[in-house]
């Protein structure tokens, strides 16, 4: 990929970019209503569960932890397979929806296996979003910007403002704090361990907001057979809420390579007249 050109600091920005701009505020802060009603759904399951013995809970969390260290692991490896490595949006939704259909008819005794596979598949469908956007997957930063994606995309599903939503810019400053610690320990070490302690913070950070939304996909498939199409219906759903935010992400990135990042912040801002933290200055890759 050829190197992009310098951001034109100070510039102001194009009418066409400031509708990109605009679309992407409301894929981030604004999420359909299919998603916020899927989330609605889900409650008095997620309700129910909260009832379960401590043990199944506590299994539920480590399946999910597990998913997002395994996506973590995926990031690192390489997402980079060539331009059809995931194909098309209709075509990533169909594989998640039927990994939740048939997660759904074995019920919860499929949940280790079912999760896992869907956040694998979401990333995959995200890193192609990240492409088409002009993203270089081979860069480990790209690579741990697709594994964001999990944390921004549940900021705001219902707009239940609490300590873990925060929003779109102080989501990302905080993920971007410990994306750049994480990319640092792999130059240095070339791999990584669940039990490091920067590595079990960012996997923790993601699980304590992606957590909720999974938490949703799961209530939905714990009856056998009847929760296949609960489980198929929710995914999808929220797979294509996670294509949403995906799209919105990487178009901030790309404006930002094309202005500054505080050009862009603050035109973001202005969307939303209010005030947005300051994202910390990129390292040289």
């Amino acid at each position: 990929m050829k190197p992009s050109a310098p951001a034109r600091t100070g510039h102001a920005m194009t009418s066409q970019h400031r509708r990109e701009l605009s679309a992407a505020v409301d894929r981030l802060e604004h999420p359909h209503f299919a998603a916020r009603l899927a989330d609605y759904a889900g409650q008095p399951l997620n309700a129910l569960v909260e009832h379960f013995p401590g043990g199944l809970n506590r299994r539920m969390r480590e399946v999910v932890q597990s998913a997002i260290f395994r996506c973590l692991e995926l990031a690192i490896n390489s997402l980079d397979e060539g331009p059809d490595a995931v194909g098309s949006a209709w075509m990533s939704k169909l594989m998640i929806g039927a990994a939740g259909g048939i997660g759904g008819f074995f019920g919860v005794m499929a949940l280790p296996v079912e999760l896992p596979l869907t956040t694998a598949l979401m990333l995959r469908a995200i890193a192609e979003i990240a492409r088409a956007e002009g993203e270089d997957l081979s860069r480990l930063e790209t690579r741990l910007a697709c594994l964001e994606v999990f944390a921004l995309g549940t900021h705001d599903t219902l707009g239940r403002r609490n300590e873990l939503n925060a929003g779109y810019y102080a989501t990302r400053l905080m993920l971007t704090k410990l994306t750049v610690d994480v990319a640092a320990l792999i130059s240095e070490r070339g791999a990584v361990n669940a039990s490091t302690p920067i590595v079990a913070k960012l996997v923790g950070e993601i699980v304590g907001r992606f957590g909720l939304m999974a938490a949703d996909m799961s209530a939905a498939s714990m009856v056998p057979v009847l929760g296949a199409v609960g489980g198929a219906t929710l995914n999808v759903i929220f797979a294509d809420h996670f294509h949403r935010v995906a799209r919105g992400h990487f178009t901030i990135r790309r404006l930002e390579r094309i202005y500054d990042s505080e050009t862009v912040r603050h035109a973001y801002q202005q969307c939303l007249q209010v005030p947005a933290p300051r994202l910390p200055a990129k390292r040289a890759s």
